[in-house]
């Protein structure tokens, strides 16, 4: 579908200098959402939202449904009398990177307690409120609070190591763990409550100024998640319910042995036969979420890479054709237009191009990549088409500051001078604001800047390493960063080009 001129940043909710250890829905919120109208900036970009289990990583979630609690604000719980103030003292406060160990610990027993003294506690009014949420999101809502528990109850093991009537769902053994657990499942759905309300007020307060928010969604969901749990039908497993082919990426020139990234594939006849409900519920949740659904891997709609399970490395997988069209059209009949951008980023098909341009949706282009070799020039302003994403950088690069003074050959230095002007010799503070320039005056649709970026941060902000398995996802913005001089900066570039709303002229 065609978006508006306009552009945005991007910054993960956990990235915010909230009050309790990791960024959350509380103020801290607020105020980047006034920063964001502040400096005419009409689109936040978060990362998945879903709970996260080992490694932290947005994008190996416990559920493609449910809303991680650690991003719920204490504060605002407290002063909805889910919980006293005093009880908040001892968190580990605004300063410094996530230390997601101590949040564990520290933050997700009070938000329990919060949850409980909301289900003793509340009114009928919202009581009914209450109810009328768990109905109407029955079908993720139960199972995700299941899951929750069993993996607590079971130390925190995968699910495919639980007891083998649970690990295969038999009924009697589910119903007698409903009934042991019946307190511990209405706190893990009062949580998934108390997340959807302050998200949907952070969403009415965009949208009172304009801001929409971009939020990305993974095409495969892990292993370990109440989704596959719940739906093994939906997969590529044995009847043990291990699985038999993996997705990844195959060998190229920066890995030789590929990515295996581990997440079982999907059986596309079998969700086909259903007319796709499964990712219409999935779909259906994300447009609760977000305004603008970006797909990762994107590519993966059209072919896969399908590695045998027992394989180490993805040198032996196999391209396997997706039902990519189906999908779309499926999507667009039963949920009406597609807000999609596609992250069509890496070795990309023809195929994959005309799947993309089949439905209209937006590609991306990253800056960073455009330096290198004529090759890489479609990443530059004079390649790029409207109907573009364009980029800085994303969570998955350095920062630009970074790319410039560790990521850069002398070639894309030498590069980069003659397109941008920028001084080979100096820093990478002198890159970041050439390529935000660039990017903003770009015939793209939208543009994208990290947060990371517009702040000058060097290296010590990057927020994912890929292939790294440990210390990503940590980042915090530091505190009293976003000046109303940096708002009045960005506001007047995007002013002058033509990404405010207000006054824009409008194209023949």
């Amino acid at each position: 579908m065609p978006f508006e001129r306009s552009s945005g940043l991007l910054l993960h909710i956990a990235s915010l200098p909230s009050f309790d250890g990791i960024g959350d829905l509380g103020p801290a919120a607020y105020d980047f959402a006034d920063f964001l109208a502040a400096s005419k900036q009409r689109l936040w970009q978060v990362l998945p939202l879903g709970p996260t289990g080992y490694g932290n990583s947005p994008y190996a979630a416990l559920s493609a449904f449910a809303g991680n609690p650690a991003l719920i604000s204490l504060e605002f719980l407290a002063d909805h009398n889910w919980i006293d103030h005093e009880r908040l003292a001892q968190l580990p406060g605004r300063s410094g990177p996530i230390d997601h160990e101590a949040v564990y610990q520290q933050k997700l027993p009070l938000l329990e307690e919060a949850a409980r003294n909301f289900l003793r506690n509340q009114s009928s009014e919202e009581w009914s409120t209450f109810e009328a949420y768990c109905r109407e999101n029955a079908t993720w809502l139960n199972d995700w609070a299941l899951y929750s528990v069993l993996r607590r109850k079971f130390n925190y093991a995968s699910w495919n190591d639980w007891p083998s009537e649970v690990k295969h769902r038999e009924a009697a053994a589910l119903d007698r763990l409903r009934l042991e657990h019946g307190e511990e499942l209405a706190t893990a759905q009062a949580l998934q409550f108390a997340f959807d309300e302050q998200w949907r007020d952070l969403r009415d307060y965009c949208a009172a100024r304009d801001i929409r928010f971009i939020g990305d969604i993974a095409i495969f969901v892990n292993y370990d998640s109440a989704d596959v749990w719940t739906h093994p039908e939906l997969f590529e497993l044995n009847p043990d319910l291990s699985p038999i082919r993996v997705a990844g990426v195959p060998p190229d020139y920066f890995s030789a042995t590929g990515q295996r990234w581990g997440n079982p594939l999907y059986k596309w006849d079998v969700l086909q036969q259903s007319n796709f409900a499964w990712w219409v519920d999935r779909i259906r949740r994300a447009q609760f979420l977000y305004d603008v659904i970006r797909l990762d891997h994107f590519r993966g709609f059209e072919a896969y890479w399908a590695i045998p399970a027992q394989e180490e490395t993805a040198v032996n997988g196999t391209w396997v054709k997706a039902p990519g069209a189906a999908l779309f059209q499926s999507l667009r009949d039963q949920l009406g237009e597609l807000p999609f951008i596609a992250e069509d980023l890496g070795l990309i098909t023809k195929e994959v191009d005309a799947l993309r341009e089949r439905f209209g949706l937006p590609g991306m282009k990253v800056l960073q990549f455009g330096f290198s070799d004529r090759g890489a020039h479609i990443h530059l302003p004079h390649q790029f088409v409207t109907n573009t994403v364009a980029y800085t950088g994303t969570h998955d690069n350095d920062t630009t500051r970074g790319w410039w003074d560790h990521g850069t050959s002398e070639v894309e230095k030498a590069t980069a001078h003659a397109y941008l002007g920028v001084d080979p010799h100096a820093d990478g503070t002198a890159a970041v604001w050439p390529l935000i320039r660039a990017t903003a005056s770009s015939v793209a649709d939208l543009a994208l800047y990290p947060v990371q970026d517009i702040l000058e941060l060097g290296s010590e902000a990057r927020m994912n390493i890929p292939s790294h398995p440990t210390g990503n996802w940590s980042w915090r913005m530091p505190e009293n960063t976003l000046t109303p001089e940096l708002a009045q900066k960005l506001a007047a570039l995007t002013t002058v080009t033509d990404r405010d709303k207000h006054d824009r002229p409008k194209r023949d």
